[in-house]
């Protein structure tokens, strides 16, 4: 049941990506024409400033929907509607002091707006705040879906939704340049998908709109807090990593120089979507899994989840390095190109950061929150001090490097040392031999794609074409000839044979059917 839920989310999850990055180049290229790369800076920097109040939920949403995994794999729904209740009271009165934090923000915005001629800096900014307060009084609702195994449902809504949004924008970029009203699009959108999933949620599970009558017993409720302490920790290092690349960018080069990068940045949260859309539906039934199987039974699945996210992670790696450059040339001209040593540094983040993935998903969903709550602000301090230090000497580079240093010098073995230790009860030295591995099975199928990439030099489309199909072909090849007798490989396969024995099944059932009508 879990395998199904997860492939049923997958797919839906991949078709809409493939829609809603269609659309959002062609959105992308007529934003850059209609209103210039320094709104494209105002938007990177704006959602940069309101992740910062975000840090006011740290914590909550993640605890209590660990907290949620035991007992809706128990069908246990009188406290299934306690938490959600807690939930939905506790997101109420987030959204109020995110709210006020946003408004006490409005005097300051100078402070982090450098070199602009944007008008209207401060309503858009307000516009932006309506955005980021509004999903928090619906959010209950569809992460309930996402802990039943249910993503498909969220999924296809907000592709719907999000067709519809990106179309209308574009629409309205193309006729009237007019960057508030492409603003109010999503806080529209947004609005109506909270009410739609909250309506789908309450019929779906009818036992959600009965009466609460009990509280939380004393267990769950110091274990909800001590785990939102330990998130809240978390959640403010982990912006101070990753939410303030586009704040020092303006703050020390210029908003200019935060749109440039967001076209990079922008190619590479594709990818790291699209891949998302695999994990993320994944990550609910790695819940499920443990709240259900031993630990050795885990850990049979975790390396298969290893060996895939390598997989994808390393794959997307190789096609971003060599495709982006001249992807953007092509896009949207040669000025728009950062310096190489920028391009590498990002991409390095890329998969160092992804390559975590697999265990942060165990270390997650086993409940790991209170032991490494320093982690991620041992890692800020690091980030900030490399990041301000660094960009006054090489530039927009030196933010970039920052993440990477701190992001080596303290999570990259924290997460693992803790889940072997208290999940799998193995030595650590087996994950970094693994890891190495894997890297240089990586760094190796990268050095032939690039060399042989090298025959297509990329000055017309066709030539493109062919470094994208070498880029596609070549690593996926070298991984099937060499991983095809493992245990992990052969598991996958299983899973794909098992897949179309039933779709086929199910198609010749139809058939057999419609014939008999």
């Amino acid at each position: 049941m879990r395998v199904k839920s997860s492939l049923i989310n997958i797919s839906v999850g991949l078709g809409n990506q493939v829609i809603i990055t269609s659309l959002s180049f062609v959105s992308r290229t007529i934003f850059i024409k209609a209103l210039g790369v320094e709104y494209l800076g105002i938007n990177g920097l704006f959602t940069n400033i309101l992740a910062m109040l975000s840090l006011a939920e740290a914590g909550i949403g993640s605890s209590i929907m660990y907290s949620l995994y035991k007992p809706v794999a128990e069908n246990d729904q009188e406290k299934v509607n306690v938490l959600m209740n807690l939930y939905k009271k506790a997101y109420m009165v987030i959204a109020l002091i995110v709210l006020l934090l946003g408004l006490a923000l409005l005097p300051f915005l100078n402070f982090f707006v450098k070199n602009t001629h944007v008008e209207n800096i401060h309503f858009i900014y307000f516009i932006f705040l309506l955005n980021t307060v509004a999903p928090y009084l619906y959010v209950h609702k569809s992460s309930f879906l996402n802990v039943c195994q249910k993503s498909y449902i969220v999924t296809g809504l907000y592709s719907i939704s999000s067709i519809i949004s990106v179309c209308l924008k574009i629409g309205i970029l193309y006729f009237t340049k007019n960057y508030i009203l492409y603003l109010a699009i999503d806080f529209t959108i947004t609005i109506i998908n909270s009410i739609i999933l909250s309506i789908i949620a309450n019929r779906k599970y009818n036992f959600l709109r009965n009466k609460i009558s009990n509280t939380l017993d004393s267990e769950t409720t110091k274990n909800v807090v001590k785990n939102i302490k330990a998130i809240i920790l978390q959640n403010i290092g982990n912006y101070l990593v990753f939410g303030t690349d586009n704040i020092i960018i303006s703050s020390f080069v210029s908003v200019i120089a935060v749109g440039l990068y967001s076209n990079y940045n922008m190619l590479i949260e594709i990818c790291r979507t699209f891949i998302n859309q695999i994990f993320n539906n994944i990550y609910h039934s790695v819940g499920n899994l443990i709240a259900k199987e031993s630990n050795d039974k885990v850990f049979q699945i975790y390396k298969v989840y290893q060996f895939l996210n390598f997989w994808i992670y390393s794959f997307f790696t190789i096609f971003l390095l060599v495709i982006i450059q001249p992807f953007i040339t092509m896009w949207l001209g040669p000025k728009f190109i950062m310096g190489k040593y920028v391009l590498l540094i990002l991409i390095i983040c890329f998969y160092e950061r992804g390559m975590r993935n697999s265990i942060t998903t165990v270390k997650t969903t086993s409940g790991i929150f209170h032991e490494d709550r320093y982690v991620p602000l041992f890692q800020a301090i690091i980030n900030l001090f490399f990041s301000i230090f660094l960009v006054k000497y090489i530039g927009i580079a030196g933010v970039f490097l920052g993440t990477l240093i701190s992001a080596l010098a303290v999570p990259f073995w924290t997460t693992p040392y803790f889940v072997y230790r208290k999940v799998f009860h193995k030595p650590l030295i087996s994950y970094f031999l693994n890891y190495t591995f894997y890297l240089l099975v990586g760094f190796c199928t990268y050095l032939v794609t690039d060399y042989l990439c090298l025959f297509f030099p990329s000055n017309d489309l066709v030539n493109l074409f062919a470094i994208v199909g070498v880029s596609i072909v070549v690593p996926n090849t070298v991984y099937m000839i060499l991983f095809y007798k493992t245990d992990e490989f052969k598991y996958l396969i299983s899973i794909i044979n098992g897949v179309k024995k039933k779709v086929l099944e199910r198609a010749f059932m139809n058939s057999k059917a419609t014939s008999r009508m």
